[in-house]
Formats: C-alpha cells, structure tokens, sequence
C-alpha cells in the first residue's frame, strides 16, 4: 500500500511539474509568436483588430519586403555583425586563453598582483569619454576594428578560465616540461584540449556579446554601411517610420508596412538566427559551466 501511494505521489508530482513546465515555457514563446504574428499584419488588420493579434486573417509580407528587398541595408549590417562575431569572438579567445594560462602559473612573478588589477577594471572604468580619445588617439574611428579591439579580453571570462586552468593536474604540466615542451606548446597541445567545455562556454559569451552589441558602433562608427546589425535594428525601432532607412525602396512599394509591423519584422530578423545555433552549443554551454563547481 506504501508502495503505490508513494508512486501515485510520484506520478502526481511530475503531472504538476510538466504542467507547470509546459505554462512555463507557453509564458516564454507566446511573446514571440505574437512579434512574429505581428511582422505578417497588414496596416487594415492592425486598425481592426489591435495590436495584440495572435492568429492573423491574411499574412502580409510588406515588413519583409521591405527589410530583405534588394537593395536593402540589413544584408550589409548582418555581414559586418557575422564578421564581427566570427573574427572578435576567434580572438578574443585567443588572448583570453593566453592570458588566462599566464595568470594560471604559480611560477609568474607577482600573479596576484595582476589577477588583482585585473578584478579592478570589473569595478572601474574610464568611461565614454576617454574611451573616444583612445580610439581617435589610435585612428581606429569609423573602422571594423574599433568594434573588435578595445573589448579583447573581459575580465569576468578572464578570470573564469583562469580559474579553470588552475584546477587542471600540475603533473600533466611537469611532465611536458620534462620532455622538453615549451609553455606555448603546452598550452596548445595540452591545455586547451583538455578544456574544449569551456573553450565553447566562453566563446558563446563572447559571440552572445558581438551580436547583441550596439552602443560602441554608435559612438566609433560614422558611416552607415559599417554598422552592425543591432544598430540598424535600433534605428528602426525607434524610428516612427522606416523612411530613414530606405526611402527609395518605400517609394516603390504599393503597400506600405506599418511602423508596428516593420520593428515586429526587425526583431525577427535579428533574433532567428542566434536561435537556430543556441540549440547546438548549449550542451557545451551547460557541460562549461558545470565543470569545476563541484570537486570530490
């Protein structure tokens, strides 16, 4: 009798808990359907209807039209943001590892002095300005790179590589030096192997971080067809209507989009893409972050 009451229990339990998941979960996609519903609205659907439109009559396409017609402004903005993910997450990793094994070493010479200014750039910062004058100082304003090079290394992922590298067997170390292998090729043929879950865990944060950025283009880059795809994005959702984006491409549409419609189109056309490679890397994102929290 305990034993089917404790499995009725059981069964219980876990009917409430995937009811809960499953409202969970509704709570989470129905915003985005609705953004997705609302792309496909037309301007007379919107009128009658309202905002809130979660199964449309008709599917209008004019909000895509316009956004992926020819001669459109997003195809430009989404290569410099995928060049700017791929190359600024590539080396961001390669520095962060390199300086992450350095500050892993006991043998450095005074490393706490610099694991410690290093925790001191997480606390402060120079700001905007100062941060423009560097970039002028250094002729890097309205360049790709002034997107890449003064966010190389974050300090917060600097110091969660570091403190994997050091939780890494010493002896794996000492035997290679033994045989005569130098730190570099440690490093390489050793070390990152060995922490490919974190290698990806951090990449993901870094490629998250390129993709999502605007706020540096905005202040480093001039001319529009070097800016990201977030800052076009951001120019058309705060823009009542979508003429100062492409105006001659409006003008030779039969039906033009809402402005509702167009930042519905926009955030979908920004968004589906880091959808699509989340899935693939979130095994080794939970697989990073979960090595080395628990030791025994």
């Amino acid at each position: 009798m305990r034993t089917k009451k404790f499995r009725l229990g059981v069964s219980m339990f876990q009917l409430v808990n995937y009811f809960g998941l499953t409202m969970l979960s509704l709570l989470f996609i129905v915003p985005f359907i609705v953004v997705m519903t609302t792309s496909l609205v037309s301007e007379a659907e919107l009128i009658r209807r309202g905002s809130f439109i979660l199964f449309p009559e008709k599917f209008d396409f004019a909000a895509y039209k316009l956004l992926l017609g020819n001669g459109s402004i997003i195809y430009n903005a989404y290569g410099i943001t995928l060049l700017r993910v791929c190359i600024g997450t590539f080396l961001n990793l390669v520095f962060t590892a390199m300086m992450a094994y350095a500050l892993a070493r006991k043998q450095l010479p005074y490393r706490n002095v610099f694991v410690t200014l290093v925790f001191v750039t997480m606390l402060f910062e120079g700001g905007i300005v100062p941060s423009y004058l560097l970039i002028k100082g250094l002729h890097l304003l309205n360049s790709f790179w002034a997107l890449v090079l003064p966010g190389l290394i974050s300090a917060w992922n600097l110091l969660i590589m570091r403190h994997f590298f050091t939780q890494l067997p010493n002896e794996l170390e000492e035997s290679a030096t033994i045989d005569g292998a130098s730190p570099l090729t440690i490093l390489l043929r050793i070390v990152l192997p060995l922490s490919l879950p974190m290698i990806a865990t951090i990449g993901l944060f870094y490629a998250v971080y390129h993709w999502n950025a605007w706020f540096d283009a905005t202040i480093f880059i001039n001319d529009l067809n070097k800016m990201p795809l977030q800052v076009i994005l951001r120019r058309i959702i705060l823009s009542m209507s979508s003429e100062d984006i492409n105006k001659s491409m409006i003008a030779a549409m039969h039906e033009r989009p809402t402005a509702q419609s167009m930042k519905a189109a926009a955030i979908i056309v920004t968004t589906l893409p880091i959808l699509f490679v989340y899935p693939f890397l979130q095994k080794h994102f939970v697989k990073g972050v979960m090595i080395g929290s628990i030791k025994g």
